[in-house]
């Protein structure tokens, strides 16, 4: 990641965690106070990314090694009084528990006793 990037990056999280919005211009002012120098596309990429993903979404997924499938949400047909259709359920991964074999017992002596 160039110094650009990383810039952007970080002023684009100040901006979010004070619950300003991200704009180009936001992120190139803090970029310059900060005294780095970066190409004049990388804020307005960053403000672009910004209108269109959410940054709270970008920052819980950033460890999960791909984008995170949608969970569509629909609204019954006729506006049934407002009322939302449930989110389907998070699955669960089943975590496999690995059981060591224990020689201990079976012949009265182990392989380094």
């Amino acid at each position: 990641m160039s110094t650009g990037e990383l810039a952007c990056t970080y002023a684009s999280l100040l901006l979010h965690d004070d619950g300003i919005a991200i704009t180009s211009e936001k992120i190139a002012t803090l970029v310059k106070a900060a005294g780095v120098s970066v190409e004049s596309y990388w804020p307005s990429l960053f403000a672009k990314l910004a209108e269109k993903r959410s940054i709270d979404d970008l920052i819980l997924n950033a460890g999960s090694g791909g984008a995170a499938a949608p969970v569509a949400v629909s609204a019954p047909a006729g506006g049934a009084g407002g009322a939302v259709a449930a989110a389907a359920p998070a699955v669960e991964e089943k975590k496999e528990e690995v059981q060591e074999e224990s020689d201990d017992g079976d012949l009265g002596f182990g392989l380094f006793d």
